[in-house]
């Protein structure tokens, strides 16, 4: 980095820039001439291989003006009061971590209220299927009676730390069971 300065990075991007914008000019002036001489517009797209809004814009230089004036306006922000859906969307959590008394080994099926992937079959003694299947459940749960069903405590306190998670349902959920939390503490 300290054989370049900002300046010089700088200088770079201008001269780029303004060449090409002089080249837009030039291709768009040839454009023009070529459509004033008889050429059709689908016939510059076709031979060009560009857009028919390019193509358009080329033509009409007062259109490209107003796209590009229209595109450089500030993108509509959402209402004061918006929470992204992550915030709004319901998690369940356990009564009791004791509650949870799913399978602990073998080849199961998620229900399609639960999993709908097309993948609903996990085998327990693969650990990546494993963390992926209470994944999927942790967050598509509708009910207390879906995480009892289908998650098992001791082996929900073995993956905790390795699951990715969004952070509310993370939250809500060591904010319920704080043993889950010195559980990823101590594995890390």
């Amino acid at each position: 980095m300290s054989q370049h300065s900002e300046d010089e990075l700088r200088a770079v991007v201008a001269r780029y820039e303004a060449t090409k914008a002089a080249a837009l000019t030039e291709r768009d002036e040839q454009l023009r001439a070529f459509h004033a001489s008889g050429w059709r517009p689908v016939d510059l797209q076709r031979i060009t291989g560009y857009s028919r809004e390019t193509i358009r814009q080329a033509l009409n230089p007062e259109i490209r003006l107003a796209t590009n004036v229209s595109r450089r306006r500030t993108q509509p922000q959402p209402p004061a009061d918006y929470r992204p859906y992550g915030d709004r969307k319901p998690y369940v959590v356990a009564d009791t971590l004791t509650a949870l008394t799913g399978p602990t080994s073998g080849v199961i099926t998620l229900p399609r209220h639960l999993d709908w992937s097309g993948h609903a079959e996990y085998d327990l003694s693969r650990p990546a299927r494993l963390v992926s299947m209470y994944k999927v459940v942790l967050t598509e749960a509708g009910s207390v009676d879906d995480l009892g069903t289908w998650l098992n405590a001791d082996l929900l306190r073995r993956i905790w730390p390795t699951l990715w998670l969004p952070p509310q349902l993370r939250r809500q959920w060591e904010e319920a069971f704080p043993e889950l939390v010195t559980t990823g503490t101590n594995a890390a």
